[in-house]
């Protein structure tokens, strides 16, 4: 994926998620807590940074909530 198309999708939705290749689960990135440079994307987290780069990126998609999420429908 291109680091633009990834930090449009981040700034229009204010939350992303992201499949990794080096990683078994996708990661949540949000406006607050992640920056997305031209070769790297940089996650800051409770407890560290995590740093991987753009071309790691498989798959990007708006994260979303509903009440059915929360069994609230």
């Amino acid at each position: 994926m291109e680091s633009e198309d990834l930090q449009e999708m981040l700034e229009q939705n204010g939350e992303l998620m992201v499949a990794v290749s080096e990683f078994d689960q996708p990661l949540e990135l949000h406006l607050h807590d992640a920056e997305i440079g031209d070769e790297t994307v940089r996650l800051r987290l409770t407890d560290g940074v995590l740093e991987f780069d753009v071309d790691e990126v498989t798959g990007a998609w708006q994260h979303t909530h509903s009440l059915a999420d929360l069994g609230l429908e």
